[in-house]
Parts: structure tokens; sequence; C-alpha cells
């Protein structure tokens, strides 16, 4: 005799709707489910019909009918930062199979067959190829620089218009990379100078520089200076200042703006004489090579830029 079959969870629920269409206590039928709490309530009395009523809904939120459309169930988010998107699959190098069990060596020698045609399926011509190795490489260094998921993102996106437009065609990838990391991080405005990029990257200064100036002349991007107030908190973390410290140098960047000192000059030196010079006003001293070294300008440039700011801002300092 067959064995009869085992509801499941979403036909038990369906069952308690039905069975719940009207309140026992007030005669009620507006049942409305409490998709915080997973139950089934009374709007009239508020009495709680059941319990534990599981959600069918989606696990995200969607505001208007346009997202709930554009959202889906289905894996992980798509990323720009892999060269298919982090859209195809993966066959693990782990030889086990769903137990944990060691697999047989035939079994073995099947499943590295396998992943072999899996990368070269997934790395099928020039440009993926191009992909491949270029967000490696920019994954690499953005980790050095310490940047977040959103410049990482940008930067891929900068890099693949430069692929797409054919920009990459008698250039080394590694330029073309840093000046695309380069590029995005002003743009989102998370301050790396030229020298800190060039630091993790495998070409010098030079060619990232003219890397950049094309590819933000091909691709029309137009960005605009860098604010030496952008540098002022992280070589203020650097050098160990107070906060109060950190925010006397922004105020002495704003009123030098004001007057025009920034303009034709070097962000990180205008920031670094700010900070050279709030230091010795607040007690916390700091010498010129700490914090020339910290914004990787020299002290010619650091002795230049203080006397300059306080000669036009009038500062009465004792350096």
């Amino acid at each position: 005799m067959p064995k009869p079959k085992s509801k499941t969870k979403d036909e038990s629920d369906s069952k308690a709707e039905e069975k719940w269409a009207k309140c026992p206590s007030c005669g009620g039928t507006a049942i409305v489910r409490d998709y915080q709490r997973g139950s089934l309530v009374c709007e009239n009395c508020g009495m709680i019909l059941k319990d534990d009523v599981m959600d069918r809904g989606p696990e995200w939120r969607a505001f208007d009918q346009e997202q709930r459309e554009k959202r889906s169930r289905g894996g992980a988010p798509m990323t720009y930062t892999i060269h298919d998107k982090g859209l195809s699959t993966k066959i693990d190098w782990r030889n086990r199979d769903s137990k944990g069990k060691d697999l047989s060596p035939k079994r073995r020698s099947q499943m590295y067959r396998l992943r072999k045609w899996q990368r070269r399926a997934r790395i099928s011509d020039a440009m993926e190829r191009n992909l491949a190795f270029a967000l490696s490489e920019m994954d690499r260094m953005a980790s050095q620089l310490g940047l977040p998921r959103n410049v990482r993102e940008t930067a891929s996106i900068i890099y693949r218009d430069a692929v797409q437009k054919q920009l990459i065609r008698g250039r080394s990838i590694e330029g073309v990379v840093s000046a695309a990391i380069y590029a995005a991080c002003r743009e989102c405005q998370v301050p790396r100078t030229l020298e800190e990029v060039a630091e993790t990257s495998r070409v010098d200064k030079k060619e990232i520089g003219r890397s950049y100036r094309f590819i933000a002349r091909e691709l029309d991007i137009h960005l605009p200076p860098t604010s030496p107030v952008s540098y002022i908190s992280r070589f203020g973390s650097e050098l160990e200042l107070s906060g109060e410290a950190q925010s006397k140098a922004i105020e002495l960047v704003k009123k030098a703006k004001e007057k025009g000192l920034t303009s034709g000059r070097g962000p990180t030196g205008i920031a670094a004489a700010a900070i050279y010079i709030t230091s010795v006003m607040t007690g916390e001293r700091r010498t010129q090579s700490d914090v020339a070294k910290v914004a990787k300008v020299t002290e010619v440039t650091v002795r230049n830029r203080y006397k300059e700011l306080a000669e036009e801002l009038d500062l009465d300092i004792e350096l």
C-alpha cells in the first residue's frame, strides 16, 4: 500500500490561510499576514490565528514596480571586477564529493579534464584574456592601496570602456590599469596620489600619467582638480595628529583657497604645509621631513608652501 505524501510547508500554510478565512473570536474576515513575526492576525480584534507562517516573498526590498521587475533571486550579484562579471560557474579545486569523501583516481582525472575545459570556456578570445589579466592586476593594486569596493567597480568600468574602444592597442596593460585606478580614485573622491599608484604598479609614474591623459581625453572624462582638503585627514592620521589639529588644517586650506593660493600648486604640497603649520600652532610639532615623507613631497616644497601661506594669510607663528 503506497504511503501518503507528506505535506510541504507551503501547502500547510495555504491550508491554514483557507482555514482561518474567518476569525473565530469576532467573526471578522479581514485576516492579514504579519511578515515580521510570521503570523496570521485578525485586523479587527488583533487575535493571532497562526504562528510560524513561512514568508514566500523575496528576500530583497523593492520600493517601486521598476525595482521589483529588475531584481532577481539567482546567485551572487554581478560585478565588473571579474572578466565574466561573476556570472559563469566554477568547478571547485578540491577532489571531494558532496559528502566530503575523496574521489576515486578515475573520477579525479575526469574532474581535472572538466576544470581544464571550464577554464578554456571562460576565457575564449583575446579580449577576455586581456580582461582576465588586467582585472586580476587591478585587484592586486587596489588591495595594496586599500581601495573600497565602489572605486574598484568604477576602475573596472573605465578599463572595460577603454578595451571596447580599442584604446589599449600599443600601450601596456599595466599602464592603462594604473591610469584607470587613478581616474576612479579621483572620480569617487578617494584621494590617492600618482606617486602612490606608481608604487604599487609595475610601470613608472611617467607612463601612468601619459596613459591617464590619453584615456581621459578619449573617454571624455572630466574630473575637477583634487582638493588639498581630501588629503588632510589621511596625512594627519599617519602623523598621529589630534582632531583639533586636522580641523584647523582644513580651515587653513579653505582660507587659502578663498584667496586663490591653491591654484597652480600641487594639492599634496598645500595639504602638507597646512598640516605642518597647524602642528606647530597646536603644540603637536612635526618636523618638515616627517610631513614631507608622509605627503611624498620634498622638504623644499613643504618649506615654500608654508612660507607662502604664512605670509599671505598673515599668520603669526614661530617656526
